[in-house]
């Protein structure tokens, strides 16, 4: 694995642990696309540290259950701040 490659992960996972960001946040901050972030942080990271692998999954996996009432929260205020015609 390169080095910069290397670097870039454990930053990204930094970020994720201090922030509880999610990966399409992470994608934005570090300008890269989503899926390069999940490769990086499920294939590079536990090579690299798996302990903040470990913290990295359980940040990501409670995101992924609440992703549904997040979306919901989103379409409800549109709707609400919506003026009517």
């Amino acid at each position: 694995m390169k080095n910069y490659i290397a670097k870039r992960t454990v930053e990204m996972a930094n970020f994720i642990i201090e922030n509880r960001a999610t990966i399409r946040k992470t994608s934005q901050k570090f300008c890269l696309s989503k899926s390069t972030v999940h490769k990086d942080l499920k294939n590079n990271l536990p090579r690299l540290d798996k302990y903040k692998f470990l913290l990295v999954q359980e940040i990501l996996r409670v995101n992924f259950q609440q992703k549904h009432l997040r979306g919901g929260f989103a379409t409800k205020t549109k709707y609400q701040n919506k003026k009517p015609t």
